[in-house]
């Protein structure tokens, strides 16, 4: 009885195991639409001259500029600025990024970015890219607050996917503070801006 009841609980395993395993491996919904090379630089152009009004100084007594982005411009923007489209393409950039596991960090240059998506919705930013480990593409999927405090940018996740499978955010929260204190400095804000919050689906920037 206890050599069948053994059996049966490797089984078990087994099967949990390879899902687990598939789930990971398994490529995702993606979070948005995929656009055009053409739609994509327009986004992205789009996005450039709503900055410029962030950039114009302010006179005498005008009222601080806050301008709206969305979701479009703000994944085109991101791609263009990390040499990326809207769609997969063979070559990697390197960049730094969150660990793909709780347990793990990662340091510039060995996480291969293809692919980044954005999403706002509500007050949530989701973004979703693929990286390279061990020659197989692996999806991973973060979503949280974005928003600014004393002057830096802020994320607080609520959601952390490795292709179709779910991670606890407690499991990676504290991991991912970590990095995002070590790389403070790089996350001030520019000069000139105040604050920065997802609002309605939208990035909105307010002017100082």
């Amino acid at each position: 009885m206890k050599l069948t009841g053994k059996r049966i609980f490797t089984a078990i395993t087994l099967v949990l195991g390879f899902i687990t395993l598939y789930q990971v491996v398994s490529k995702p919904e993606p979070v948005a639409d995929l656009k055009t090379p053409e739609v994509a630089r327009a986004n992205a152009q789009s996005f450039d001259q709503k900055l410029t009004q962030l950039e114009a100084p302010r006179t005498g007594d005008s009222e601080a500029a806050e301008v709206h982005f969305s979701s479009d411009e703000v994944s085109a923007e991101l791609a263009q600025s990390m040499g990326t489209t809207s769609a997969p393409t063979p070559a990697a950039t390197p960049v730094s990024s969150a660990p793909t596991s709780p347990d793990s960090t990662v340091s510039p240059g060995e996480v291969q970015v293809k692919d980044y998506q954005v999403k706002l919705d509500g007050d949530v930013a989701r973004g979703q890219f693929v990286t390279q480990v061990a020659g197989k593409d692996l999806y991973v999927t973060v979503a949280g607050h974005l928003g600014s405090h004393d002057g830096y940018v802020t994320f607080d996740p609520t959601e952390f996917k490795v292709g179709e499978m779910s991670i606890p955010v407690s499991l990676i929260n504290s991991v991912l503070q970590k990095k995002l204190a070590e790389q403070r400095e790089q996350l001030k804000l520019p000069e000139g801006i105040a604050s920065l919050r997802i609002e309605n689906g939208e990035l909105v920037i307010t002017q100082k």
